[in-house]
């Protein structure tokens, strides 16, 4: 018997627009999100445009404890989550929390972090790094933390796999529950790498665009005078869960995922 498995749940935060609602709106009155740095000073860089997450202050959605012992992108993450989450209507009174997994994943993980602590180790010495450092720039975080937040107790990890790295921890999600592993995932991905360091490397390896004039006509990626990528920051975040559960308990359907796949060109690390 194969298992069918649906959307009921979505939550984003973009440069266009947080929550599902202005993401969409803004989406389809094609609203562009590509503009100058302003996380820090990019005048000497050969890229200075980025789709950046404007006035957004996670003090708004989470504890002000926690934010202190988050990234930027474990905070875009637990943003998006809570949003899907509560779509889902997922409630510890009518589901059993062992059956729900999540498995967020991020391409860099806590690059702000890295850059951050490694200043004040040159500065102050290594008895001033945070002892939250290695929490706070590993990938799997935002997993551990949306289900420490919840209680879900189900299969919980991430992947890492640069720009595939949302799309395949959906894929992988679909796939747990498709072989009886969970009911649930909170599955997706999220990334903060608008960093000195980050744009730097980038940067540095011819990756991104240089339409620095012309921001809002710089990601074109099948056009023939494409020069590069715009790097970007922001978290998207899907409720999946097997479609009778579902049903059960008369949960919003979005969509169904009917298979998933991936593969490698085997090419170049940049150019595939």
């Amino acid at each position: 018997i194969v298992r069918q498995v649906v959307v009921t749940g979505m939550g984003v935060v973009s440069p266009i627009g947080m929550g599902v609602k202005n993401f969409c709106k803004a989406l389809f009155l094609g609203k562009n999100g590509i503009g100058k740095i302003t996380h820090f000073d990019p005048s000497s860089y050969r890229s200075r445009i980025a789709g950046e997450v404007k006035n957004f202050d996670p003090y708004r959605y989470l504890p002000p404890k926690e934010v202190r012992r988050m990234d930027r992108f474990t905070q875009l993450g637990m943003v998006a989550a809570e949003e899907a989450v509560r779509e889902a209507e997922i409630t510890g009174e009518d589901n059993n929390l062992a059956t729900i997994g999540v498995l967020v994943g991020s391409g860099v993980g806590g690059l702000g972090t890295i850059e951050r602590e490694q200043t004040i180790l040159l500065q102050k010495g290594p008895g001033r790094v945070s002892p939250f450092l290695v929490p706070m720039l590993i990938t799997d975080i935002t997993s551990a933390l949306i289900a420490i937040k919840y209680g879900f107790s189900g299969p919980n990890f991430s992947v890492s796999t640069a720009c595939a790295t949302g799309n395949h921890s959906i894929g992988e999600a679909f796939k747990i529950i498709q072989r009886g592993d969970a009911e649930i995932m909170i599955a997706g991905g999220t990334e903060a790498a608008i960093t000195p360091l980050g744009v730097a490397g980038f940067c540095s390896m011819r990756a991104l665009s240089t339409r620095n004039e012309h921001p809002e006509k710089a990601s074109r990626p099948f056009d023939k005078e494409r020069d590069g990528f715009v790097i970007g920051e922001g978290a998207g975040v899907v409720v999946l869960e097997e479609l009778d559960r579902a049903r059960k308990r008369s949960a919003p359907i979005w969509g169904e995922i009917t298979g998933f796949g991936m593969s490698e060109d085997a090419y170049h690390i940049t150019q595939p």
